[in-house]
C-alpha cells in the first residue's frame, strides 16, 4: 500500500510539472501603421523562436506567439521597433497595433575642394552665367543644324559647309540622339542614387525582374526628371509612386 501511494505521488508531481511547464501559444493578428497609414512589406521576426512574417498590402500580419516573446519590426525606410508580448496581448481580441516612423537620413557636409570658389568665371576666363555644355552638346553645337536659308549663303560663298555636309550624312541627327542618351543616362544614375532596388520592390511593389524597366519608364516622364533634378525628394517620391501605379496597370493589361 505504501509503495502504491509513493508511485501515485511521483506521477502527480510529474504531470503537475509538465502541465505548469507548458506555455500557451496563440496566433497573434496585428497591423503595422505609420502616421495613421498602413504599411506593406515590413519584416516581423520573433527573436525567441526565429519565426518570421511580412505585413501585407493592408499592413496586416499574423504570427505564432507566446507570452514574453520579443518581436522586431523592420523595413529599409523605417526605424526598427521592438515589442514584448504581454499577458494582456495574449488574451486581447483586438488587433495588435505597431506604430512605426520613417527613417531620417542626415547627410554630412563634405568639402570636396577648399578652393571650389575659384572658378573660370571668377577668374574672368569665361563670362559669368554662360551655359556649360556636356561633351555631346559641344559636339552638336560644333556640327550645327542645317536650315534651308543657308543655301542663300552658299551663292555668296559665305555659308559654312559643315552644317550642309552633316545634313547629308546624318551626323547632326546622330549627335542629337547622343545628347538625349546622355541625359537619360544621367537621370538613370540619379534615380538609382536616390532609391535602391529594395525601395522599388518593397515600397512600390515592382517585381525584381521589372525594376530596370520601370526606371526607364519613369525617366521618360519630363515632370518627374525635373522634380528629381531639383533635389526635392519628397515630391519626387510622391510622383514616383503615381508612376508605379500607372506602370503596374500597363503591365497588368499586357498580361491579360
Amino acid at each position: 500500500m505504501e509503495v502504491s501511494k509513493a508511485v501515485s505521488v511521483v506521477f502527480f508531481v510529474f504531470f503537475a510539472q509538465t502541465g505548469f511547464g507548458q506555455v500557451e501559444t496563440r496566433q497573434l493578428y496585428g497591423r503595422i501603421m505609420r502616421q495613421s497609414s498602413s504599411i506593406e512589406g515590413v519584416n516581423i521576426v520573433n527573436n525567441n523562436s526565429q519565426i518570421a512574417a511580412v505585413s501585407n498590402i493592408e499592413g496586416d500580419f499574423s504570427i505564432a506567439v507566446k507570452e514574453g516573446d520579443v518581436f522586431v519590426f523592420s523595413a529599409v525606410n523605417l526605424n526598427p521597433v521592438k515589442k514584448r508580448i504581454t499577458q494582456n496581448d495574449m488574451v486581447s481580441s483586438q488587433l495588435f497595433i505597431v506604430e512605426m516612423t520613417t527613417k531620417e537620413v542626415e547627410l554630412q557636409e563634405v568639402v570636396v575642394n577648399e578652393n571650389a570658389n575659384i572658378t573660370a568665371e571668377n577668374l574672368g576666363i569665361i563670362p559669368k552665367g554662360q551655359k556649360k555644355y556636356t561633351q555631346a552638346e559641344r559636339q552638336l553645337a560644333t556640327a550645327g543644324d542645317f536650315k534651308p536659308i543657308m543655301l542663300l549663303g552658299l551663292l555668296g560663298g559665305s555659308m559654312q559647309l559643315d552644317p550642309l555636309i552633316n545634313k547629308i550624312n546624318g551626323r547632326t541627327k546622330r549627335l542629337k540622339a547622343n545628347v538625349e542618351i546622355e541625359k537619360r543616362e544621367k537621370n538613370l544614375l540619379q534615380l538609382g542614387y536616390l532609391f535602391d532596388e529594395t525601395y522599388f520592390i518593397q515600397k512600390l511593389n515592382i517585381t525584381k525582374d521589372n525594376v530596370n524597366e520601370f526606371k526607364l519608364y519613369a525617366i521618360e516622364n519630363d515632370e518627374f526628371c525635373t522634380l528629381m533634378n531639383s533635389k526635392n525628394k519628397t515630391s519626387t517620391e510622391f510622383l514616383l509612386g503615381e508612376l508605379a501605379v500607372k506602370y503596374k496597370e500597363i503591365k497588368a493589361s499586357e498580361n491579360k
